[in-house]
């Protein structure tokens, strides 16, 4: 791909973080990347402040939803506008400022290196994340790898990746995913499972700048759970063809 075709983006799925996202901006603007802004139905101070940064940038777009459809809903309506505005990837980062805005130029090397492949985050975390969700996350990464019958996919629930986006979005469009935490590692799953190639980047992860986590235990635990038993035994009718994939690489259809 020459650099005329790859043309990145940034988008942010943002809901509630008025105060964080004021801190994170000028980091990215830095990198000179258009910006587009998911506004996922947040209250009023959020939305205006979100509203009076695109005012003041020009490299930021904001596109608004309606009301709250959660992280997994922002983001694929995220990659969808970007897609149909024409850049060729986008990058995932979340609005909190836990991600480390210094590692975009890593994964723009990356994606320009493996234009067909995601570029996911492996996270390194500090003393600021709580350990319960520390030790619960492997929990998934076991699921995640029983359901791919491979370990390619270092980290399912990083929210700093990088996707190609003409495959991710039809990807989107041809599958039912989930809509909260959930999506993250269930269309990881499901690119592996279209052949698709994942390029794991070690990153820095802080607990959110603003102390807000969206994250609902109960709700999310629920939603995952019920992803992972649904991606088993999707995987169980889909076994031969995962199987002939690692056997006939040449036959991957997103690479």
């Amino acid at each position: 791909m020459s650099s005329r075709d790859f043309q990145p983006c940034i988008v942010i799925p943002v809901y509630n973080h008025e105060k964080a996202i004021g801190q994170l901006l000028p980091e990215l603007l830095n990198y000179g990347l258009p910006i587009l802004l998911v506004d996922d139905g947040s209250h009023l101070a959020c939305r205006r402040e979100l509203e009076q940064q695109t005012a003041k940038h020009t490299q930021l777009q904001l596109l608004q939803l309606a009301n709250n459809s959660g992280k997994g809903g922002a983001v694929k309506a995220g990659l969808l506008k970007a897609e149909s505005l024409g850049y060729s990837h986008a990058i995932q980062i979340d609005a909190d400022g836990q991600h480390c805005a210094d590692d975009i130029l890593r994964f723009i090397g990356q994606g320009e290196k493996y234009p067909t492949a995601i570029i996911c985050g492996s996270p390194i975390y500090d003393d600021s994340v709580p350990r319960l969700r520390y030790y619960a996350r492997y929990l998934t990464h076991i699921w995640i790898w029983i359901n791919t019958l491979s370990f390619k996919i270092s980290d399912s629930m990083c929210g700093f990746r990088l996707y190609p986006l003409a495959t991710t979005a039809q990807l989107i469009k041809t599958n039912s995913m989930g809509d909260r935490m959930d999506f993250d590692p269930e269309i990881l799953v499901r690119w592996v499972w279209e052949g698709g190639e994942i390029i794991n980047i070690p990153t820095q992860v802080r607990y959110p700048l603003d102390g807000v986590s969206h994250f609902a235990p109960w709700r999310d635990n629920y939603l995952i759970s019920k992803m992972h038993a649904k991606l088993f035994f999707l995987m169980l009718l889909r076994s031969p063809r995962i199987i002939i994939q690692k056997i006939l690489p040449a036959e991957k259809k997103y690479v």
